[in-house]
């Protein structure tokens, strides 16, 4: 890193490009890093879209040779953006260059990708160079709330979870193709997408593991219409239709070990076909002394539940999660105004900042990627063959 410094690359450019530019043009004005990152470069296939977007996102210039840049010894961070198939390659090369790596979920496609992912990061780390995977919905204060009570024991030991991510944006079956509708660039659908969030935020909140899955998968609608080229989403589809190659929605459910939840069993649901759900994740747990219930679509609220009080108190409260005491809130506004989906960014991008600069491995790591990828592929085995159970490596 150089003196006073973080020049950072993004690799893509699309959704999740624009949330991760939103991040690091910000969380310099809102939290006290010791290095203010830099806007250096973003990278795209397309020279034109590449530069649009350079110049809508706020970057000092757009490229479309990722090798280069991730090569630049000007280069000091490299954030990974784009399609999941791309992530393997370009995750290694930027850790071998000696860039630290931020990477989104899930880690990778395949879990012998996420296993090289995690090899080259392990190998990085003794040289200083550090590498996180980006499950934002980790650092929505509310969660990490939930995490803090649950660590603390204010639900007691919990026996049942409850994790669903339920949306509605291919419930169109007329709807066009995309790639994330494509195993080659996707990895998985609903359950790689979305369910990936899932199962991350489960383990997170109560430090348990998944040791076993037994999973469905669905798919729906198996052809869409082809765009044009150059056609936007919006835009009109041709004749030509696609094969959709991926899961439509995804069930399982799951055992966990260790943490707060030993011996607990999670049921687990993803899809994109859940009319009227817009951005529906939920988690709920019961524990022995009480439950706490997240609603994303209510991201700045939790409600707690405390089954020690007396009969005629209990029942389920509202907690406003916007006190300067909430995790993070203290850098945003005054108490009870409401942050949301982007400050979240802000929050991952501040903590990998901080973790760079005091030499620490930041969270979550390539190895919880990895593990991540090891349930993902438990579920589809388990789907696949129709077994009672599949054991995650």
């Amino acid at each position: 890193m150089a003196a006073q410094r973080l020049r950072v690359a993004m690799v893509g450019h699309g959704f999740m490009g624009a949330a991760h530019s939103q991040a690091w043009r910000t969380v310099a004005r809102f939290f006290p890093l010791a290095v203010e990152p830099e806007m250096a470069v973003v990278v795209g296939r397309d020279a034109a879209r590449t530069e649009a977007a350079r110049q809508h996102l706020g970057w000092e210039r757009a490229a479309t040779d990722w090798r280069a840049v991730v090569e630049d010894p000007d280069i000091d961070v490299v954030d990974v953006c784009a399609p999941g198939s791309s992530h393997v390659e370009i995750a290694i090369a930027a850790l071998r260059a000696g860039k630290h790596v931020l990477c989104e979920k899930p880690l990778a496609n395949s879990v012998a990708d996420a296993e090289a992912m995690t090899a080259a990061a392990a190998e990085a780390a003794t040289h200083g160079v550090r590498a996180m995977v980006g499950f934002s919905y980790r650092r929505v204060p509310a969660i990490a709330q939930a995490r803090a009570l649950v660590q603390a024991g204010r639900i007691g030991t919990v026996r049942q979870v409850r994790a669903l991510y339920l949306q509605d944006w291919l419930a169109d079956e007329d709807g066009p193709m995309t790639w994330r509708l494509d195993r080659e660039q996707a990895g998985s659908g609903s359950l790689g997408d979305i369910g990936a969030h899932a199962v991350d935020l489960v383990e997170h909140i109560t430090g348990a593991t998944l040791t076993s899955v037994s999973g469905t998968l669905e798919t729906f609608v198996r052809e869409r219409p082809l765009l044009a080229e150059g056609v936007g989403l919006s835009g009109t589809a041709s004749t030509e239709r696609g094969q959709v190659t991926v899961d439509d929605a995804a069930w399982f459910l799951g055992r966990l070990t260790g943490g707060t939840a030993d011996g607990a069993v999670g049921s687990f649901e993803a899809t994109r076909y859940a009319t009227g759900r817009k951005n529906g994740l939920t988690i709920e747990l019961s524990g022995s002394r009480g439950a706490i219930r997240f609603d994303l679509e209510a991201m700045n609220e939790l409600q707690v539940h405390d089954a020690t009080a007396p009969a005629g108190e209990q029942g389920f409260t509202r907690v406003l999660v916007t006190e300067p005491e909430h995790p993070y809130m203290a850098a945003w506004w005054p108490t009870g105004h409401l942050i949301g989906y982007e400050h979240t960014f802000t929050h991952e991008v501040a903590d990998f900042v901080t973790a760079i600069t005091d030499g620490a491995d930041p969270e979550p790591s390539f190895t919880e990627g990895l593990h991540v990828q090891r349930v993902l592929d438990a579920v589809e085995r388990s789907a696949a063959d129709g077994s009672s159970w599949t054991a995650i490596p």
